[in-house]
C-alpha cells in the first residue's frame, strides 16, 4: 500500500525527452503594420523648469526658530511629566509596601 508506484520502464520518459509537446504551426502577427524604419533618434526631452527657490526673510526666520523652540517645550513637558508621573507611581507602591510589610509583621512581634 505505501509502496511507491513507479511506471514500467518502457512509458517513463527519458532525460532528453520533455513532456510538454512543442508548439508549431502558431504564427503571430506582427505588432506594427506601418513598415517604417527610423532615419533619426528621438529628440532629447527639454530640461524641465528650475523650481523655485525658498527664501528665507528675517521675519520667517523668527517664525521658525519661534515654531522650533515652542515644539522643543511642548515635548520636553510631555516627557518630564511622564517621568514624574513614573515616579511618583513608583514612590507610592514603595510606600504602600512598606505599610503592608509593617502591617504584617507586627502581629508576630506581640
Amino acid at each position: 500500500m505505501f509502496t511507491p508506484k513507479i511506471p514500467p520502464p518502457d512509458t517513463a520518459p527519458t532525460s532528453g525527452t520533455s513532456l510538454v509537446p512543442p508548439l508549431t504551426g502558431l504564427v503571430h502577427p506582427p505588432a506594427c503594420t506601418c513598415h517604417h524604419t527610423p532615419t533619426a533618434p528621438a529628440p532629447v526631452p527639454a530640461a524641465p523648469p528650475a523650481r523655485p527657490t525658498v527664501q528665507l526673510t528675517p521675519g520667517s526666520l523668527i517664525v521658525a526658530a519661534a515654531g522650533g523652540t515652542a515644539m522643543v517645550l511642548v515635548v520636553g513637558t510631555v516627557l518630564v511629566s511622564m517621568l514624574l508621573a513614573t515616579a511618583i507611581t513608583a514612590a507610592s507602591i514603595a510606600l504602600c509596601a512598606v505599610v503592608l510589610r509593617s502591617l504584617l509583621n507586627r502581629p508576630n512581634n506581640r
